[in-house]
C-alpha cells in the first residue's frame, strides 16, 4: 500500500512539468488530510518529503510522567515513550514514526484516489498556463485523430492534445493520421472543466510567425509587420514597414529570386500573398494595396471611410482581382471602403453602363459581370463567350442572351 501511493506520485513527478515545490505542497496536503481522518487534527505531526519522493510520517508529543497526560494529542506518558525508545526521559519531545498500514487499507486507498485527483487538477492548470502563455505561437504536430468537426494533433514538443477545427483549416488542407502539420496558437479555452488548446491555419498571425521565421529581419525587429489580410488559402496582403533606411522591407521579405516568400506560399497551399510597403499617406497606401493593378486616380471621402479609385480599363480586372478578392483584401487593410471607376477615353465615349439595362437583364446577372471587372456594355462585349464561361458561373444560355440584349443597344444606336 506504501507503494501504491509513492509510486503514483514518484510517476506524476517524473512525467509531468511541475514544480518541486507544488508537487511536495500536494503530497503533503494528501497525507495531513489522511492523519486528520485518523487522529482528528495533524498539529503535532510531521510530514517529510525527501528529494527521492519517499515519505516519512512522524507524530512529536511531550514526554510526560505517568498519570500527568492532559492532552492526548499533544502528550505520551514516559511508560508509552520508553516502548518507543528507551532513551527518552520526561520534558522530552517523542518522535514516533507512523506508516501506511497503521491508517488501514481503505483510508489509505482513498488516500490515494485523492492525490491521482489532485495531480489531474494540477496537470491541468498546468497545460492552460503553459499553452496560455504561447498564445501566438506557431506548434508543430502530428495528425492523431480525424473527427467530423475537428482534426486532433499531438504535439511534437510536448505531447499534448492539440485541436484543430475545420473552420480553422485552409481550404486546400487534405490531412490523413500520421501527417504532420503547422498552425498558430489560436486560444486555450476551458471545455467541461479541461483545457483545449486551439490550433488554426487561417489566423492572420501564422503568416506572420511564418514570415517571421522564414525572415530574419522580422525577428531582429529591424522589419514590423503593420498589418495581415487574408482570405485562407487563396490571397493574402501584408503591410510591411522598415526602421533602417538601408534595409527593403518588400524585397528582404520576398527573398532572392522568391526564396524566402516561396516557402511560405507552399505551407499555405499556394496562397498569393502581396508584400507592400506601409505608409501613413492613405492616397498612397491605397494605391499599394491594389496592387497589381495601377492606379489613375484617388478620390477620398474621410467622414465615410470611402475612396473612389479611378483606373484605365485594362487595369479595373486587376484591381477587383478574381471573385473581388483583390479589392476586399485592400479595402479590409487600409480600412477604406473602394469603389473601382473605369477612366473613359474617346473610343469609350459611347459606351453604356451595365447598370442601365437593369430592365432587360437580371440585376445578380450584372452583379456577376461586376465581379469579374465588366460594368459597361463594351467592357463585357470585348471578352469572349469562352472568358465569360470561364470567369464567371454563369450558364452558356444567359451569356448568350446578355449579349444578344448588349449587341442590340448598339445596332439601335447605328
Amino acid at each position: 500500500m506504501s507503494l501504491n501511493l509513492v509510486d503514483t506520485f514518484s510517476e506524476f513527478k517524473n512525467m509531468k512539468n511541475i514544480d518541486r515545490p507544488t508537487m511536495v505542497r500536494v503530497l503533503e496536503d494528501v497525507f495531513r488530510t489522511l492523519i486528520k481522518k485518523k487522529f482528528g487534527s495533524d498539529e503535532n505531526f510531521d510530514v517529510i518529503v525527501n528529494t527521492n519522493g519517499d515519505i516519512e510520517l512522524w507524530r512529536v508529543r511531550e514526554i510526560v510522567a505517568d498519570g500527568e497526560v492532559t492532552d492526548e494529542q499533544a502528550q505520551v506518558s514516559i511508560s508509552e515513550a520508553y516502548a518507543i525508545d528507551e532513551d527518552y526521559e520526561t520534558g522530552e519531545e517523542c518522535y514516533e514514526q507512523l506508516f501506511l498500514a497503521d491508517f488501514g487499507r481503505r483510508s489509505v486507498m482513498a488516500a490515494r484516489q485523492t492525490l491521482i485527483s489532485r495531480i489531474m487538477e494540477l496537470e491541468k492548470d498546468e497545460v492552460h498556463k503553459r499553452y496560455s502563455e504561447r498564445v501566438g505561437d506557431i506548434v508543430i504536430g502530428e495528425v492523431h485523430q480525424i473527427l467530423k468537426r475537428e482534426i486532433l494533433i499531438l504535439d511534437d514538443a510536448t505531447g499534448n492534445e492539440l485541436v484543430l477545427p475545420r473552420n480553422e483549416m485552409i481550404r486546400a488542407d487534405f490531412l490523413r493520421k500520421g501527417d504532420m502539420i503547422k498552425g498558430v496558437i489560436k486560444e486555450v479555452e476551458m471545455r467541461n472543466n479541461n483545457p483545449v488548446v486551439v490550433v488554426s491555419r487561417t489566423h492572420p498571425d501564422f503568416l506572420a510567425k511564418l514570415m517571421e521565421q522564414e525572415v530574419p529581419e522580422i525577428e531582429d525587429g529591424l522589419i514590423t509587420i503593420k498589418k495581415i489580410v487574408r482570405i485562407p488559402g487563396e490571397r493574402a496582403k501584408v503591410a510591411v514597414e522598415s526602421y533602417d533606411d538601408r534595409i527593403d522591407p518588400v524585397g528582404a521579405c520576398v527573398g532572392m529570386k522568391g526564396s524566402r516568400i516561396h516557402g511560405i506560399v507552399r505551407e499555405l497551399k499556394n496562397e498569393n500573398i502581396d508584400i507592400v510597403n506601409y505608409t501613413s499617406n492613405i492616397n498612397l497606401f491605397i494605391q499599394r494595396a491594389l496592387t497589381p493593378a495601377k492606379v489613375t486616380s484617388i478620390d477620398l471621402d474621410e467622414e465615410t471611410m470611402r475612396a473612389a479609385v479611378s483606373l484605365d480599363s485594362d487595369q479595373v480586372s486587376l484591381a477587383i482581382g478574381k471573385g473581388g478578392t483583390n479589392i476586399k483584401l485592400a479595402s479590409k487593410l487600409t480600412g477604406y471602403e473602394i469603389d473601382v471607376f473605369r477612366n473613359q477615353d474617346v473610343n469609350e465615349i459611347d459606351d453604356v453602363d451595365l447598370d442601365e439595362f437593369i430592365d432587360e437583364i437580371e440585376p445578380w446577372i450584372i452583379d456577376a459581370l461586376k465581379g469579374i471587372g465588366c460594368d459597361s456594355a463594351k467592357s463585357v462585349l470585348d471578352l469572349s463567350k469562352e472568358e465569360l464561361l470561364r470567369r464567371t458561373d454563369l450558364e452558356e444560355e444567359t451569356i448568350d442572351e446578355v449579349r444578344r440584349v448588349l449587341e442590340s443597344e448598339f445596332d439601335e444606336d447605328k
